[in-house]
Formats: C-alpha cells, structure tokens, sequence
C-alpha cells in the first residue's frame, strides 16, 4: 500500500459532502427516530434491547455506505484517466486494492464511533464493553467485502450509469440485511433471499457481537468467501486493463 495515496484518497472521501450526508447523518437520524421510538422495547430474536439493535443496524448502515461511497470516486478517477497513471507507477494490483480497502475501514470506523457515541449518550443504551468491543469488531471487519463491491462497481460501471447502479445496489443490501428494518416483520420469501447477500451476515455478525452468543464461524465463513471472489475478480480486472494499457 503506498501511504500517500492512502492519505490523498482518504481526503478526498472525507470532502465528498455528498456521500458523508449518508455516511454519517443519514444513519444518525434514523437511530435516534427508531431508537427513541422502540429503543426500550426486547428483541424477541436477539434478546437485546431494540436500541441495541437499532444502533448495531445503524452502525453496520454507516460502515457499509462508508464502503460502498468509494464507488463514485472511483468511476471518477476512470473518467479523467486517473487510474491510467497508477497502471505506470509502482502501485501493484494488491496495492491498489489494499488501499481502497483501508480507506473504507478509515471511514466507516468514524461512522461507527459517531453512532455508538450517540447511542450511548443520547439514548442511553447500556451494553458490556465486551459486547460493544465484540459488535464492534463483527461490523468493522466485515464491512471489506462491501469495499470491494464499490471497487468493482467502479470497475465497470461508466460515469452515467454509476449511480443508479449505486442506488439499486445500495438498497437492496440495506433492505435485504435487516439494517433499516428487521427481516422478521417482512415476508418469509424475502429473508430466505437475504441469506445470499453479504450485508445479512453483517447484521448477523454484530448482533451476535453485541448478545456475546451464536456461531459467528458461519457469518464470518460468508463473509470472507464473498472477500476472496470479489478480490479475485476484482485484480484480475486491474491487471486487464493494466496489460491493455
């Protein structure tokens, strides 16, 4: 990973006022609306307070936009032949890819913070610092395959079509996760389709973080498989256009 890119990419995300209205507010807002609404209530599928659940949700939201934003700095940096004049520098495939990588972990850790700051606060959620930790830890990890889904969709996706690709694939990760609201009040159909996408195993994997219970082997199993297809895919696409170039 070259520092220096690092540093400028990590900038330029936290400049980019549009995606951080998502990142950070967006996700804000919605915790303290359904937090305050059903925050004293019990998770009859967890066992956890719903503003525990709520703020692992929104938390896991924040990380994942914070991810899933890279895609349009991306498709920029393709639109001005940016990523032309990486392909002649040092930077490897890898290198590239454990940046983007970096950045978005950067990100959604802030996000992170800034809710769990305000849930504690705020709405007065009461959890063990073991289970903060753990849920914490669940979430922040395993937003990486959601990482490499912006870079992919940055691969491929021309400056026009870009954002409403972004839009689609946003709002089925979010819906289908259980992150804006939970799979169980939704037809069974739709949480049989859930399984299959990354952001389920998310939730999954922060909830069991926070509860301290259930295999988190199997959301993690999950996860990283879609990690290894997805980075497979993903320099194998650099090294493409890199030989073409």
């Amino acid at each position: 990973m070259n520092i220096r890119y690092f540093g400028l990419d990590l900038v330029r995300q936290f400049r980019n006022a549009r995606s951080l209205v998502f990142t950070f507010a967006v996700p804000v807002v919605m915790l303290l609306i359904f937090g305050g609404a059903y925050g004293s209530q019990t998770d009859t599928v967890t066992g956890l307070p719903w503003i525990i659940v709520t703020t692992v949700q929104m938390a896991g939201y924040g990380a994942m936009m914070a991810a899933l934003s890279q895609a349009f700095n991306i498709v920029n940096e393709r639109s001005v032949g940016w990523n032309r004049q990486l392909r002649i520098t040092p930077l490897s495939g890898f290198g590239y890819l454990v940046t983007k990588i970096t950045a978005a972990l950067a990100v959604g850790l802030v996000s992170m913070l800034i809710i769990g700051a305000i849930s504690i606060i705020v709405l007065h959620a009461k959890l063990s610092i073991a289970g903060w930790l753990m849920a914490g830890l669940g979430i922040w990890v395993g937003i990486i395959p959601f990482a490499l889904i912006a870079i992919l969709i940055g691969q491929f996706a021309r400056p026009e079509f870009a954002q409403p690709l972004f839009m689609v694939t946003f709002l089925s990760l979010s819906i289908l996760g259980g992150l804006w609201v939970p799979l169980s009040i939704l037809p069974s159909w739709v949480a049989n389709v859930a399984q299959v996408v990354p952001s389920y195993w998310l939730n999954r994997l922060g909830q069991m973080g926070a509860s301290l219970s259930g295999n988190a082997m199997l959301p993690a199993a999950v996860l990283i498989g879609w990690t290894v297809a997805l980075g497979a895919l993903i320099t194998w696409r650099y090294r493409r256009d890199a030989a073409r170039a």
